[in-house]
């Protein structure tokens, strides 16, 4: 029998439920006669504060309060990819055909459809013993991802039953004699979103999450199973920076959660994925994509949860042992969602107005990506992995506010966007002397593999160029570029062509939205050519001015738009053209003389 409390207290999103005594943290509730949707986040007695995940206009004192026994769960099966959910797993699109275009309280609707038939197939034996974690089959859930069909995590026992054939996600595929009973799978299992999924063990990271981005990957590279922040404030580039991320990582499921950002921004999401495709696949960027939009005109308490639910999907098929990539825009927002409901609990205030543990729900989160060795029995080794990219909005831009500084100690990979660059038109505005990538040390063997054997030393000595580039800088403002000797001003013209020619990018160019590794090893190879050269000419005699106007170097300010597939031809063009053009200019100093 359900048991029942009574609402004594409302408070915006918060409720306070009395007679409710056996009521668990973090259990979820119905409350009031529409059946509002809740979770309780704390006990005092007979007393539960509840957060409601829906409008709370229109509540009364003495409306009931109906226990689920049950935690917030979402539902794990075949269906979720190419979906759009709430921040509570509600299909919005499947709403939608029930209610309308306007969302109403308290309507319900499965996470995964009950009428869809999915064709399974075995893949496990029966009489095989098996463990959590264990395929059991298959379903081709989308063109590209073939959904593994696993033994729930903490059952083990001996399979008497393995069907074949089409199901929907709450039909019983096998049955599994167990220790104590027999137990019926489906394709379906639910997963608390608090809890972590088990794994086997945690990798160390020495792969990295290419993203097609240049001066992500060559610069300030995140590996998978690692985690990144991108702060920035209003109008830098947080999120088309998440987009490109989303669009091209080398991830093959991605959860794009809108975390409290602006409907429009989501609808963007939905409008251009569908029309891109995957440069891995060939097919568009939805067939490995779900997406979990909690924007700001929603209920703020359902952005708490949202990035809970969105990190317990990406785990689930991090288990079937795919790389997975979530991008969290923004975590400011859901913070905001913390500091609301802190103060409706009226609890004492950190820094800022944030609750005082607000640094480890933070870690809580971002602890859950890793690479990970997936639970399954001995015999197999399967591994997958969760990376995760979270955006931050400090207000002002200042990166000295709480959410960003408490990011900053648990996240990876640090991609600071800067207002100044924004300004100028420079994007991904993203400041190469502020950022940094703590996982560098770690991928730098990858990175010098034999078709890109010196890349980490071209990326140090373009760092080194850039800050070599600061340093003249306050000399230039002082008394002017053309006071300085000509091998300074070579190196402030091969810095401007690194950022100009290799880090700035157009997201929204056909061919320069996305880089491949291979292409940004060569553009990288011919500016430090053309610097090595320049350098040497400017030893032999000539002018810095002739170097500067050199016809070479509209090719390598162009390089960036030619496709990937032809930058190979047109780099050993390039670089031929390149040497021939610096003997020339020798010659003429040699004549000349």
């Amino acid at each position: 029998m359900e048991e029942e409390g009574t609402i004594t207290k409302i408070a915006g999103p918060l409720v306070v439920a009395d007679n409710m005594r056996g009521c668990e943290m973090y259990e979820v509730v119905k409350i009031g006669d529409e059946g509002l949707m809740g979770e309780t986040i704390r006990l005092a007695g007979a007393q539960a504060y509840v957060q409601v995940y829906e409008d709370t206009t229109g509540l009364k004192p003495g409306e009931p309060v109906i226990r689920t026994k049950a935690p917030l769960t979402v539902e794990l099966g075949p269906g979720i990819l190419k979906n759009f959910y709430d921040g509570v797993q509600r299909p919005l699109e499947a709403i939608g055909k029930k209610v309308g275009d306007y969302i109403k309280r308290g309507v319900y609707v499965d996470a995964l459809d009950r009428t869809t038939k999915w064709e399974f197939t075995p893949t496990a034996e029966e009489g095989k013993q098996v463990v959590g974690g264990d395929f059991l089959g298959d379903v081709q859930e989308t063109k590209v991802i073939t959904h593994k069909i696993l033994v729930p995590p903490g059952l083990s026992g001996k399979i008497i039953e393995l069907k074949a054939g089409k199901f929907s996600v709450d039909d019983c595929i096998a049955r599994l004699q167990t220790d104590s009973e027999d137990r019926e799978l489906t394709m379906m299992q639910k997963w608390p979103v608090r809890k972590g999924r088990q794994y086997k063990d945690k990798l160390d990271l020495e792969v990295p999450l290419l993203t097609g981005q240049r001066i992500n990957d060559t610069f300030f590279p995140l590996a998978k199973g690692g985690t990144a922040t991108i702060p920035g404030g209003f109008g830098t580039g947080k999120t088309v920076m998440q987009h490109q991320v989303a669009r091209w990582a080398d991830a093959q499921v991605i959860v794009y959660i809108g975390c409290g950002e602006r409907g429009n921004e989501m609808t963007e999401v939905l409008e251009d994925f569908p029309k891109l495709i995957d440069p891995y696949s060939g097919e568009n960027l939805m067939e490995r994509s779900t997406l979990i939009a909690n924007t700001s005109n929603m209920p703020v308490a359902a952005r708490e949860a949202s990035i809970y639910t969105g990190i317990t999907l990406a785990e689930y098929y991090r288990d079937m042992g795919y790389d997975t990539a979530i991008q969290a825009d923004s975590t400011s927002r859901w913070a905001e969602a913390l500091r609301e409901i802190s103060g409706r609990l009226e609890e004492m205030p950190g820094e800022e107005g944030y609750p005082a543990y607000l640094a480890s729900r933070l870690s809580d989160f971002y602890e859950r990506a890793g690479r990970v060795k997936a639970l399954c029995s001995d015999s197999e080794e399967r591994i997958g992995s969760v990376s995760v990219v979270g955006a931050v909005s400090p207000p002002g831009g200042d990166f000295s506010e709480p959410v960003t500084q408490n990011t900053l100690r648990v996240a990876g990979v640090f991609w600071a966007l800067d207002s100044t660059l924004a300004d100028r038109r420079h994007f991904p505005a993203i400041s190469w002397l502020r950022s940094y990538s703590l996982y560098l040390g770690q991928l730098t063997e990858w990175f010098n593999k034999p078709e890109t054997p010196d890349f980490m030393e071209q990326r140090d000595e373009m760092m080194s160029i850039l800050q070599k580039e600061a340093e003249l800088q306050e000399i230039v403002q002082l008394v002017g570029a053309d006071a300085l000797p000509a091998r300074e001003r070579g190196t402030l013209e091969v810095a401007r062509m690194i950022r100009e020619d290799f880090l700035q990018q157009n997201a929204y160019h056909d061919v320069d939205s996305y880089c491949s590794l291979e292409k940004q090893y060569l553009m990288a190879r011919i500016i430090l050519q053309w610097y090595d050269l320049a350098s040497e000419t400017i030893d032999y005699g000539v002018t810095i001015g002739k170097i500067e106007s050199m016809e070479i170097k509209d090719a390598m300010a162009r390089m960036k738009y030619v496709p990937n597939e032809e930058f190979e031809k047109q780099y050993d063009e390039m670089v031929n053209e390149m040497k021939d053009e610096f003997e020339a200019l020798k010659r003429q100093e040699a004549e000349s003389a």
